[in-house]
């Protein structure tokens, strides 16, 4: 079943929602007519992966127009053990040979005039016995002497054959070190005369993975699977490596190069909603001039004038806070925008300060075991909460916070009971109702999870996150109509608040899609979110999903790229990546292969039937 949100990361959860929709229904999800499925975190790619590898010889195609001949290999040739460039077939192979095999006499006596005036079928004769002494010095691990051979018989044919090509490459591949400029440049001579030619697509693919040039070798495992129809796991297994590297990389590059920036309007006020309000700090009678920003800063958030915020809290703590609490308030709150905007190990710093100037400011230790849970360190959180806990117990926040980290280790019972002590303590904050209701749902206890959603509902009658959430678990249970009608409501309820959240308007399309497979009205609700929210991750993430069914991939590639330009850490952006390249890979084989447009429909519509 599809994750509720936690409110406390309402966008990233609405993504990973995205993510599992297009996982359960990937049937309906193509590219260019082509089946595509999500796995793990986003890794975008063929649905086709799970089934058996062909049989025969996986690197032998058939040239354009005539059928597919299997054979087992060429006379001779073997497996050799995996290097740069080996597919998952034999290296070697026998490509429809024209005549039966002769001997080629001495031809090395002859000049090219008389080699070019011997008649072609003696010609092709000769370049077939000496393709065939290649194939037995290849066996014999002679690879300079088989290359040899091989390009002796490019020399003497009459036609350019592309096995010839193809066959010289694998000899490079194992030359040592390996040649593998060589390589891809019979495999584009090989391509050049048979452009479906499968094993030339692999080997150059893996010669370009080995000079690191990724995107040329998504390129061409991409287009190696589809001409396989997607029935070659290895290839398959080849293009999902190749993906994940190249986005890895990416990111990592990105990252390292770009300058932070605040996430949208709507993960911030999310973020920030999570939280309790509190007073702000009482200046002191004569206050610096950091101190009126500090206050400045604290006017804005409440505003939510967050760029402002940004600023007046950094120029602040520049023109110095001449009192603890004010200081400590401070660096909490630059410390959160540092959090929020990917700036982990500045946002820990910071808040670690607060505590320090501080020691009673529990809600700077909440936010350090939000940092220790980016960081993949539990321990560290709970710890944090426990200290939190020894200096306030009364804190609701403590307990809510510490539900929530209990939530995302699926560990729903602890989580619920941590959210009804949050409740006890302070009623009156929302989203420990909700998230109560969300753990019982996680338990499997339905009744008690919908009690608890009609309660919070009366409680909170002006509030829009019970409808909204609500309307996500009856979705989940298939109850489309029920969930549209509590969307509806809390885009209503949104209407009061400027700007509204745009949740409910993504949840809304995701829900009418569902329902009624209504694609037009699913854009309709993503691209008004859009207009609301310019930098909504959710809406841009669903409309590239929506895009992708309609196999309109140039927009799908746009709105990946988009996506990538709003993560706000790196996992995210290795996501958005790799759907990124992943789509433009199929963008290029289309470009290349537009005679399988109709090919690939048919193969999609196989594959959905099968499954």
């Amino acid at each position: 079943m599809p994750p509720l949100h936690v409110p406390e990361n309402t966008s990233p959860t609405v993504l990973e929602r995205v993510t599992d929709f297009v996982s359960e229904h990937k049937k309906t999800i193509v590219i260019a007519a082509a089946a595509v499925a999500v796995a793990g975190v986003g890794v975008a790619y063929y649905a086709s992966t799970s089934k058996p590898p062909s049989t025969g010889d996986a690197g032998e195609t058939s040239k354009p127009g005539k059928d597919k001949k299997k054979k087992t290999g060429s006379k001779g040739a073997k497996k050799t053990g995996k290097k740069v460039g080996d597919s998952d077939g034999p290296i070697l192979e026998e490509r429809k040979p024209k005549v039966e095999e002769t001997k080629d006499g001495d031809y090395e006596k002859l000049s090219a005039e008389e080699i070019a005036s011997l008649p072609a079928e003696e010609r092709t004769k000769i370049a077939t016995s000496l393709k065939a002494k290649g194939n037995a010095a290849y066996q014999a691990r002679d690879f300079v002497g088989a290359a040899d051979l091989y390009t002796r018989a490019i020399q003497i044919s009459p036609t350019p054959e592309p096995v010839f090509y193809s066959n010289r490459a694998a000899c490079y591949v194992n030359f040592s070190p390996p040649q593998l400029e060589k390589v891809i440049e019979d495999c584009d001579a090989a391509l050049a005369l048979d452009s479906k030619y499968v094993k030339a697509l692999n080997r150059r693919a893996m010669a370009c993975e080995g000079l690191g040039r990724l995107e040329e070798a998504l390129r061409d495992f991409t287009a190696a699977t589809i001409l396989d129809k997607f029935q070659n796991q290895t290839t398959a297994a080849a293009v999902e490596r190749v993906l994940k590297t190249l986005a890895t990389g990416k990111a990592a590059e990105i990252t390292k190069e770009r300058e932070p920036r605040l996430p949208s309007f709507t993960f911030i006020s999310a973020y920030f909603a999570a939280f309790r309000p509190r007073p702000h700090p009482t200046l002191p009678e004569n206050p610096s001039q950091g101190d009126q920003t500090l206050l400045l800063a604290l006017q804005a958030l409440d505003a939510a004038d967050y760029a402002h915020a940004v600023t007046l809290i950094n120029e602040s703590l520049e023109q110095g806070i001449s009192f603890e609490q004010g200081r400590a308030e401070a660096l909490n709150l630059r410390g959160t925008f540092k959090f929020l905007m990917g700036e982990i190990a500045g946002a820990k710093e910071d808040l670690e300060e607060s505590v320090k100037v501080v020691p009673t400011f529990t809600q700077s230790l909440v936010k350090i075991a939000s940092v220790h849970m980016e960081q993949g360190d539990p321990k560290e959180a709970f710890e944090a909460f426990n200290k939190a806990e020894s200096i306030n117990p009364a804190d609701p926040d403590i307990w809510y916070h510490r539900g929530q980290v209990l939530f995302i280790m699926n560990e729903f019972k602890e989580a619920a009971e941590n959210y009804t002590k949050s409740s006890e303590l302070d009623d009156t904050f929302v989203f420990s109702h909700i998230q109560l209701a969300v753990a019982q749902y996680k338990m499997g206890e339905l009744a008690k999870s919908m009690a608890t959603f009609r309660k919070t509902l009366r409680m909170f009658p002006n509030r829009s996150e019970p409808s909204n959430y609500y309307g996500e678990l009856l979705l989940d249970q298939g109850r489309f109509e029920d969930a549209v009608e509590k969307f509806d409501k809390a885009i209503e309820l949104e209407k009061t608040k400027n700007p509204p959240n745009v949740l409910p308007l993504v949840n809304r399309g995701l829900a009418l899609y569902q329902w009624k497979q209504d694609i037009g009205a699913a854009e309709r609700c993503c691209h008004e979110a859009l207009r609301i929210d310019p930098e909504c991750e959710a809406a841009v993430a669903t409309l590239a999903q929506l895009s992708l069914q309609q196999s309109k991939i140039p927009e799908a590639v746009k709105m990946f790229e988009r996506q990538a330009e709003l993560a706000r850490s790196e996992p995210e952006l290795v996501n958005a990546l790799t759907y990124q390249y992943a789509t433009q890979a199929q963008v290029d084989f289309l470009h290349r292969y537009p005679d399988m447009a109709a090919q690939l429909s048919a193969i999609a519509q196989g594959m959905m039937a099968g499954q």
